[in-house]
């Protein structure tokens, strides 16, 4: 019997490109992000005042061509995992709203016109952060992100939006969004929103997790839109926008189970109860190595979907299952983690229990950080 199945082995060599950008990726995470995390998440400090900072990466200069104002370095999927994997080890909601502009440039050179290049890609290469987003997700117990509901009219002038969205990163200040809805015939499409036009309403919102994020609800009421407000020629691919935006989230997954891992590890060595530490307990060295195990796990199936994106090869089951477990095991992680610190998990002292509520996130989240 014929085996016609692809071959799915992927190299897990890092070039020399990839360990310098991880180099830099977890310096600026460990001085920058992890140090500013915990005052942003209680109220005392501001996002506002970190996104800034996050410029100096150069995530959106990376991708956009040179005859744009870019670095014209070749979008990598792969690549991308590994930057957001790292920043997210610093902290996972300082780190999404430092990638959401990137997870928008990323989808405007996927799906986008030359004439929507040419008009947007040159404000990210500026050296100054560009606030800019993505936002599918919609406030729906029985929500479907390939069945969006937002609906998009056709007018005489252009578009029509009505809808809402939530969870939207950075969506109080971002001055670009991407707005996935349902147009009159039943495609989907997304459409390109600049500033706050009339009938468009910010709110922000209230979570567990995410607080760094500046997460918001976005209402749309009759909303018009100018005809090249469409992204591409209206044939858009949500279901590979989807599944890039799901490695995307897996990745911050990743990121934050292993800052819960290394945060957990030399506490339950140093940890003393009964005159022994509390890593001799059989109960205890078994859930750290549940631990790593479910995390090598998580990250070998997110480099796979993403390795498989790469090549160009289909990787939307791929996709999927690493968003499944990536969702089911990092909320595993997160408890884990809180219950090995014992009563510390609880106090604000110690970060594991802000990575717990930031994971908590990772079952809901769709449409965003698309590498």
């Amino acid at each position: 019997m014929t085996d016609n199945t692809p071959d799915l082995l992927f190299d897990l060599t890092l070039t020399d490109e990839q360990r310098m950008n991880r180099e830099s990726m977890q310096r600026f995470a460990a001085a920058e992000i992890r140090t500013q995390a915990k005052s942003v998440d209680e109220g005392s400090g501001s996002a506002r005042d970190f996104y800034p900072q996050s410029a100096e990466l150069g995530l959106t200069l990376l991708p956009i061509p040179e005859a744009l104002g870019g670095a014209g370095v070749d979008r990598s999927p792969v690549s991308n995992a590994l930057i957001f994997e790292d920043l997210a080890h610093g902290d996972m909601a300082l780190a999404l709203g430092a990638i959401s502009p990137m997870a928008f440039v990323n989808t405007l050179l996927d799906q986008g016109s030359d004439a929507q290049r040419e008009k947007y890609l040159p404000l990210f290469c500026t050296g100054e952060f560009k606030a800019a987003t993505t936002a599918l997700l919609e406030p729906r117990a029985t929500f479907d992100p390939c069945a969006p509901t937002m609906s998009a009219s056709t007018t005489d002038s252009g578009y029509t939006l009505s809808g809402t969205k939530a969870m939207v990163p950075l969506g109080m200040d971002a001055e670009l969004v991407l707005v996935l809805a349902r147009l009159d015939d039943g495609d989907c499409a997304a459409f390109i929103v600049e500033g706050t036009p009339a009938g468009l309403t910010r709110t922000a919102e209230s979570n567990m997790g995410l607080l760094g994020a500046q997460l918001a609800t976005l209402q749309f009421d009759d909303v018009q839109l100018p005809a090249e407000a469409l992204l591409g020629d209206g044939a858009f691919d949500l279901q590979r926008f989807v599944d890039l935006s799901r490695l995307g989230i897996c990745a911050l997954a990743v990121g934050t189970c292993q800052a819960v891992l290394d945060y957990v590890k030399p506490y339950v060595n140093e940890r003393v109860a009964f005159g022994e530490p509390i890593s001799n307990r059989q109960s205890v060295a078994f859930m750290v190595a549940d631990m790593a195990i479910e995390l090598e796990s998580m990250r070998l199936m997110t480099w796979r979907a993403a390795a498989l994106a790469e090549q160009g090869l289909d990787f939307h089951q791929q996709a999927y299952l690493a968003k499944v477990f990536c969702a089911e095991h990092a909320m595993k992680i997160g408890t884990d983690g809180v219950q090995l610190l014992g009563g510390h998990g609880f106090c604000r002292e110690h970060p594991v229990e802000m990575w717990y509520r930031n994971l908590r996130a990772i079952d809901t989240l769709e449409g965003i950080a698309s590498v």
